[in-house]
């Protein structure tokens, strides 16, 4: 098998991988390109002099200082927590598409008063843009990776999800180059700082603009008892004739689905909600998805793309352009082990490897990083040229990106747009989003203060990532089952067996063998005799 081989549920006709379903997918990330370009300038025009000198920065404390540009910064999560929740109604009833149009108008109204800031209006239009943008991503974090995941077949799901991370690094090398270029090419001044506040605009304008010629998730449609419509956006996505084989095993699976959330948990608002509380089986999967997020945003992902500047002067970087450069370099190495992880790891590697793989090698770097850190004297020794330690230090803070990034950068949302039934789908990836953002707060709130306290140079903040990522190893290994390739309709079956490393063989070989019952029983006694019969399988 190659590195593209596809690992297919069944037999999948070619015209299925068609440039429609990617193109959807790299639609609705415009949405992630809005969260990785704020998580990556915020830090560095909190940076910027002409910033710094317009709000008065000079006049603060060092413990005043690290409060304004923790309450700056952590605002922005917060709103995200609670967009990501309320998310979760518009998606009920609204769907997929038109809730994208609805949280990128609530982001671009956000966006629009941060630009109202100066300094003799102070940082209030910056703190109350920030929480509805905030809320608007937060709300996008929930829609974008479910309505996916939704379209996607289950070969390519993990690539298609993951275009969604590639949007948001994308974003976030605007972002950690805007203010290298402004600081290079122009001299400080107010419009200097606004202009990377202003560049927020364009991919939510993108997003808006495209949403327009997105299709709705079948799913949704079908929840809805709008079949035709259903039939007719599933059709089109897959490239394919509504009477197609693979199409009537498709809807055969989505009609199973739903008529067994009827018969369990009922059709309606607040019936996943029941479900969660009367399932220890679901709240295991609620209780997984959101402890990938803690363990996602413990190993210092969040403080590294917030406080970049803060991170590098750690290590004994100094000057506002060196670090500026250094932290775009950063988001270079990041963006392209995406593409790599999008194109070669998700879908081959499978979830599980990846995730024990990039927090053991991540880990050691980090070790390595704050042991550095702790032996030499950083706060004595700052410059814009280091020696061979901090040569080496630099060096492994980028190996450590190499192995975060094509592991728990993008896996964990992939995890969750994909592991929950058709019952809790929605209310899972609204726990999941809120769980991301929840965590991203807490560090985004205290990594200045953590830098202040833990240690000479704050080397105790690279223990502590390197502890939580060596944590997560045993947490993936004993709990988290493989869901590459695996359909959304059997994700209930994954999760029953134990121990979860054989889970996906062994639901990936039932899923085969059924597979090839129904299609001989199709060619030799037609289509109804086989859906019946794959509907008494599925019963049984």
């Amino acid at each position: 098998m190659g590195l593209l081989t596809l690992v297919e549920d069944r037999p999948t006709p070619k015209a299925v991988y068609n440039w429609r379903v990617y193109t959807c997918a790299a639609i609705a990330s415009f949405a992630s390109c809005m969260i990785g370009y704020d998580s990556a300038f915020i830090g560095t025009t909190l940076a910027l002099p002409a910033f710094t000198k317009e709000f008065g920065f000079a006049k603060l404390s060092t413990s005043e200082l690290a409060l304004v540009k923790a309450n700056i910064v952590s605002v922005y999560q917060a709103g995200a927590f609670f967009g990501s929740i309320f998310a979760y109604a518009s998606a009920y009833f609204l769907g997929r598409k038109r809730s994208l149009w609805l949280w990128s108008v609530i982001f671009i109204l956000g966006a629009g008063i941060m630009l109202d800031a100066s300094g003799a209006h102070g940082l209030g239009p910056i703190y109350a843009g920030r929480v509805l943008a905030g809320m608007g991503v937060g709300g996008c974090s929930m829609i974008v990776p479910i309505y996916i995941s939704e379209l996607s077949p289950p070969a390519v799901r993990g690539r298609l999800v993951g275009i969604y991370e590639l949007g948001w690094q994308i974003g976030g090398l605007v972002g950690f180059w805007i203010n290298y270029g402004l600081s290079e090419t122009m001299k400080p001044s107010h419009r200097q700082w606004l202009i990377p506040f202003a560049v927020q605009l364009i991919p939510a304008g993108l997003l808006f603009i495209g949403a327009i010629w997105l299709r709705e998730s079948p799913r949704w449609l079908l929840s809805k008892n709008r079949r035709q419509e259903a039939l007719k956006n599933l059709s089109w996505i897959r490239n394919l004739e509504a009477d197609d084989l693979y199409i009537v095993e498709e809807v055969a699976f989505m009609d199973l689905a739903l008529e067994e959330q009827a018969a369990t948990i009922g059709i309606g608002f607040w019936k996943p909600f029941k479900a969660v509380g009367s399932s220890r089986a679901v709240q295991w999967r609620f209780f997984l998805g959101g402890m990938l997020f803690l363990w996602q945003n413990g190993s210092g992902i969040n403080a590294i793309n917030y406080y970049s500047p803060t991170v590098f002067r750690s290590i004994g970087i100094v000057g506002t352009n060196t670090s500026f450069f250094t932290t775009g370099l950063f988001g270079v190495v990041k963006t392209a082990l995406t593409l790599v992880w999008l194109f070669f790891l998700i879908d081959r590697l499978g979830r599980r490897n990846l995730l024990m793989i990039g927090a053991a090698g991540g880990s050691v770097c980090m070790w390595i990083i704050g042991g550095y850190i702790n032996a030499t004297n950083v706060a004595t020794h700052k410059t814009t040229r280091l020696g061979p330690g901090g040569v080496a230090a630099v060096f492994f803070f980028y190996l450590w990106t190499a192995f975060y990034t094509p592991s728990w950068n993008g896996t964990p949302w992939v995890l969750n747009s994909e592991m929950f039934d058709q019952n809790t789908r929605s209310l899972g990836q609204a726990n999941a989003a809120a769980n991301n953002w929840f965590w991203n707060f807490i560090i985004s709130r205290f990594t200045p203060q953590m830098f202040n306290t833990m240690g000479p140079s704050g080397c105790g903040v690279y223990y502590f990532f390197a502890s939580m990522m060596i944590l997560s190893i045993p947490f993936v290994y004993f709990l988290v089952p493989e869901t590459k390739g695996i359909p959304l309709e059997s994700m209930d079956r994954l999760f029953q067996v134990k121990p979860v490393r054989k889970a996906h063989r062994q639901i990936h070989e039932e899923d085969m063998a059924r597979e090839e019952e129904f299609r001989h029983d199709a060619e030799g006694a037609g289509l109804s005799v086989a859906k019946e019969k794959l509907e008494h399988h599925e019963k049984v």
